[in-house]
């Protein structure tokens, strides 16, 4: 399954919501985030991500530039590298965490224009993690005979 599609995140939605679990001890989370993955193609993927409460309520594909409380945008490959790193490891580690990645900025930057939106970022980043992190198990499934 290719990282770059609707497909790939409703899968990640499906697996938060069927181990609420998992979320429950990070608390609720609302948000509204739109994810950007850029490669060489004259268009670009993004999806929109609705969370509420302990669910990811919303998967659909969005334009880059969609209105949202909080955007990350990056290259594909460092998208890629993350959710390997996941895969290598039933999480991310070290550098390729969420936070890592968008507070350095030097691959995934995070964007908005309203400051409350984008201190939902840092008030959830934690709850985005452990959804991303449900990759270790969706991505396995393809693999799996």
């Amino acid at each position: 399954m290719r990282i770059d599609t609707a497909e790939f995140f409703s899968a990640l939605a499906h697996e938060m919501n069927a181990h609420p679990e998992r979320f429950q001890p990070l608390g609720e989370a609302d948000m509204d985030v739109v994810i950007v993955m850029r490669d060489a193609r004259p268009a670009q993927f993004a999806v929109r991500l609705a969370f509420e409460g302990t669910r990811c309520e919303h998967v659909v594909e969005a334009e880059p530039d969609s209105p949202c409380q909080y955007l990350l945008d990056g290259p594909l490959a460092a998208w890629q590298a993350m959710f390997d790193d996941i895969v290598a490891h039933h999480r991310a580690t070290g550098l390729q965490t969420i936070n890592s990645l968008a507070l350095l900025g030097n691959d995934i930057a995070l964007g908005g224009s309203d400051p409350m939106g984008l201190d939902k970022f840092s008030r959830f980043n934690q709850t985005l993690q452990e959804f991303f992190d449900g990759a270790s198990t969706v991505l396995a499934l393809e693999v799996t005979p």
